[in-house]
C-alpha cells in the first residue's frame, strides 16, 4: 500500500527498517515503539516503515502486530518535517507538527491511548509519578540518556558486530545493573516501609522457614518472584490494578509506629525506576531481551547471568506484568526463563570501577567554591582577556506592534503588561538581527521556541522564508501551533524533539533565553549546519560539564582558567537582577560578557565571525546579552552590519 492510499485524518508514525547482516531485524527503537503500541493496544496511528536500506518490509511481518495498519515508504517520499528528524517520528493530522525521538514518541503514544480510552489506568501509569517518566531530555538527564541512547546503542553495536568479545559487558549494561541494586524511594513510601518492617518482624518468629524460603528464591529466581519481593511486588502490581495490597484491619502496633522513618527498612527495586512498572521498563525490555537472546552470548550465558543478578531478576519480573506476554507475542518476541542453577562460567573482564563512578556522577557534580569572582576576573585581565561588547547596529529598530495581528503580540498570553513590553523589546532585537541575515528561500529554526513568540513573529515578518519551531515541551508547542493557525501562517512548521533529534539543514538558528548549556547546544547545531545564529543566553548558573561539552569552551580560556574558576564566572553571571545593587549588577554583566566571549571564541575556531552585544534597551531583560555569528562565507561576502528597517516601514 502506498502512502497516498492512507487517509490523512490520522497521525502518522514513521519507523525505521533495515537489516543486520543477512538476518532481517528491526532496529531497537522501532521494536520498542511496536512493543508499546501492542502493549497499549493502540490503533490510532497509521504506521509507515521507512526503508533505510534495500529490502522489503514484508521480511519483518512476524515482528509486526497484526492489529496495525502498516505500509512502506521510501526516504525520498517522507514529508519535509519528518525528513529533517531522526526516527521514530509522528506527524500529526495537520502535517505541521512532528514529534521526533524515542522518548517523545513513546510518551505521545501513551497520551494518545489514554485520551481515546481514559479507563486505561495501566497505560497512564507508565508515565510514572507526576507523569515525568523519561520526560527530561537525554542531553541533560543521565538516566534518560542511559535508557534512550546508551543501552539501545550498546545492544545495536553487539548485533552489528557479532565477532566482538562478549565476555566484556558493556558499560551501559553494568550501569543499569548497578542502578537496579540500589534501594529506591517512592512518593509517600512510609506506609509501605512500615508494612515491610511488620512483615520482617513476623518472619523473625520462624527463622528456619525464612531460611528455606531464601534458599528456594536463589535457586529458582522466576518461580519465587513474589517470595523474593513480597510487599514491594504486590504494591507494584496494585498500581496496575492487577493485585491489591491488603489494607490492615487495625493500625500497626505501637512498636511499629514508633520506629523513625530513617530506621525503616529500604524498599528494593522491583522495576527499572523503582517500585512501579513504567515506560522505562517498556524501553529496556526489548533491548535486554535482544542482548540476552540475539547477542550471540549463549555460549557464555552462565557467566553473564552471574554478573547480572539484578538485571536477570528484573527480566523475569517484567514477564509477570499482565499485558507484557501478550504484547511480546504480537511482536514475535519469545521470552525465556533465566536460570542460575549452573556453576559460574568463565570470569568476565571487569569494567574499571572508575568508569562506572564517572558515569554515575556525570551531569550531577557541582563543584563547591568559596569567595567572589574578582580573583578569576583579575586572572583573566592579567592574561589580556576582558569582556568586550560590540555596538548594537540598530538600537532604535522596532516592529510595528500596533499594526500587527493580535495573535503575534506577547500580550496574547497570560503575561503582565510590563513583562509584555519587555518581551516585545527582546523580540525587536532578535528579529532585527535575523532580518538582516535572512534571504528569500532561507530556513530559519527557532530553537527552544516555547510558545513561539520569536518563531511566529519571524514567520510573519519573513513570508519568503520557512520557519521551524523546535521545543521539547508539548504543551508549549501545541499552543504555538494554535496561534499560527489563527494567523493563517503557511511558512511555519513545528517539531517536538530534543535538539539531537533534529538533523535538517537550515540557514539561521535563533534562540531567545536558551537556558544553561542549551545556548552551547544551539551554537553547536548551527556550526555543524554551517548556519548563522542569533542567540540570547540565559541561566548561566546552570552551565556545567555535560555529555558533549566541557568548559571553558575556547582554547585560550582553557589555558587560563580551570573548570572550577569558569563555574565561578557562570554563578556570578546570574547576579544581574534589577533588585541587586548597581555594583553587583555590573560585575554580573562583566561575568556574562566573559562567559559569552569564551563561547564566541569557540565558534570563531570554526571560522565564524561572532559579535557579543547588549540588547536595547538594556532594561528589556537582566539577561540582555546577544550573540550573532556568521559562518566564514557570509562574513567574507557581507562585511559589517547594515541598518535594518522595519518590514513595511520607511
Amino acid at each position: 500500500m502506498k502512502p497516498s492510499d492512507i487517509e490523512q485524518k490520522h497521525p502518522r508514525l514513521y519507523l525505521e527498517v533495515c537489516s543486520h547482516s543477512e538476518d532481517p531485524c528491526l532496529p531497537l527503537h522501532t521494536s520498542i515503539a511496536l512493543f508499546l503500541l501492542s502493549y497499549c493496544e493502540c490503533k490510532s496511528f497509521k504506521v509507515f516503515l521507512v526503508c533505510t536500506k534495500p529490502g522489503s518490509p514484508q521480511t519483518f511481518k512476524s515482528q509486526l502486530p497484526e492489529s496495525l495498519e502498516v505500509c512502506d515508504i521510501e526516504l525520498e517520499a517522507l514529508p519535509p518535517l519528518v525528513r529533517g528528524c531522526r526516527l521514530p517520528a509522528v506527524l500529526d493530522e495537520t502535517g505541521t507538527l512532528c514529534r521526533a525521538g524515542l522518548a517523545v514518541v513513546l510518551r505521545h503514544i501513551i497520551n494518545t491511548t489514554t485520551e481515546a480510552d481514559p479507563g486505561r489506568n495501566d497505560v497512564s501509569a507508565l508515565l510514572g509519578f507526576k507523569k515525568t517518566c523519561l520526560k527530561a531530555c537525554a542531553e541533560v538527564s543521565r538516566w534518560t540518556r542511559l535508557c534512550e541512547i546508551g543501552i539501545p546503542s550498546a545492544v545495536e553495536e553487539l548485533l552489528n558486530n557479532p565477532t566482538v568479545q562478549y565476555l566484556q559487558l558493556p558499560l551501559a549494561i553494568l550501569t543499569l545493573e548497578q542502578r537496579l541494586a540500589e534501594p529506591v524511594k517512592v512518593h509517600n513510601d512510609d506506609k509501605i516501609r512500615r508494612q515491610k518492617l511488620k512483615q520482617q518482624k513476623q518472619k523473625e518468629s520462624n527463622e528456619s522457614s525464612e531460611g528455606q524460603g531464601k534458599a528456594d528464591a536463589e535457586s529458582q529466581p522466576r518461580q519465587s518472584v513474589q517470595a523474593c519481593d513480597g510487599l514491594e511486588l504486590r504494591a507494584a502490581l496494585a498500581k496496575l490494578s492487577v493485585d491489591s495490597v491488603p489494607s490492615a484491619a487495625t493500625r500497626e502496633t505501637s512498636e511499629i509506629r514508633k520506629v523513625k522513618t530513617t530506621d525503616l527498612p529500604p524498599l528494593e527495586h522491583v522495576f527499572a525506576e523503582g517500585l512501579y512498572f513504567t515506560l522505562t521498563d517498556v524501553v529496556l525490555l526489548p533491548c535486554i531481551h535482544q542482548y540476552l537472546v540475539r547477542g550471540s552470548i549463549q555460549a557464555h550465558a552462565v557467566g553473564v547471568l552471574y554478573r547480572l543478578p539484578h538485571l536477570l531478576r528484573w527480566y523475569s519480573r517484567v514477564q509477570e506484568v499482565p499485558g507484557v506476554l501478550r504484547a511480546a507475542k504480537a511482536c514475535g518476541i519469545t521470552f525465556f526463563i533465566p536460570s542460575l542453577s549452573s556453576p559460574p562460567g568463565p570470569a568476565i573482564e571487569d569494567i574499571p570501577a572508575s568508569q562506572l563512578e564517572h558515569e554515575h556522577q556525570e551531569m550531577t557534580t557541582q563543584l563547591p567554591f568559596v569567595g567572589g569572582p574578582r580573583p578569576t576576573m583579575t586572572k583573566l585581565q592579567e592574561n589580556g582577556i576582558e569582556a568586550v561588547f560590540a555596538p548594537h547596529p540598530c538600537p532604535a529598530w522596532t516592529l510595528p506592534w500596533d499594526h500587527l495581528p493580535e495573535a503575534i503580540n506577547p500580550t496574547e498570553g497570560k503575561m503582565s503588561n510590563i513583562r509584555a513590553v519587555r518581551k516585545r523589546q527582546q523580540l525587536n532585537n532578535l528579529v532585527a538581527m535575523v532580518t538582516e541575515l535572512a534571504r528569500p528561500g532561507n530556513t530559519v529554526v527557532d530553537f527552544c521556541s516555547g510558545t513561539g513568540h520569536v518563531g511566529i513573529v519571524l514567520a510573519h515578518a519573513l513570508p519568503d522564508c520557512q520557519v521551524i519551531l523546535i521545543e521539547n515541551k508539548e504543551e508549549s508547542l501545541v499552543r504555538a501551533q494554535g496561534r499560527s493557525a489563527e494567523l493563517g501562517l503557511e511558512n511555519i512548521g513545528f517539531i517536538q524533539a530534543n535538539l539531537d533529534y533534529f538533523t535538517g539543514q537550515f540557514h539561521i538558528g535563533v534562540a531567545l533565553h536558551a537556558c544553561g548549556i542549551a545556548t552551547d547546544m544551539v551554537m553547536e547545531h548551527c556550526i555543524q549546519a554551517g548556519a548563522a545564529f542569533v542567540i540570547s543566553p540565559c541561566c548561566y548558573g546552570f552551565i556545567q560539564n555535560a555529555n558533549k561539552f566541557s568548559f571553558p569552551r575556547s582554547p585560550r580560556f582553557q589555558d587560563t582558567l580551570t573548570y572550577k574558576e569558569h563555574m565561578i564566572l557562570c554563578r556570578f553571571a546570574d547576579q544581574t537582577a534589577v533588585q541587586l545593587p548597581p555594583e553587583r549588577r555590573l560585575i554580573g554583566k562583566q561575568c556574562m560578557g566573559l562567559v559569552d566571549l569564551d563561547r564566541s571564541w569557540a565558534a570563531e575556531a570554526h571560522g565564524y565571525s561572532v559579535q557579543v552585544m547588549t540588547m536595547e534597551p538594556e532594561s528589556c531583560s537582566p539577561k540582555n546579552n546577544m550573540l550573532m555569528g556568521r559562518p566564514a562565507q557570509k562574513s567574507e561576502l557581507e562585511v559589517g552590519v547594515r541598518q535594518v528597517e522595519a518590514p513595511g516601514h520607511n
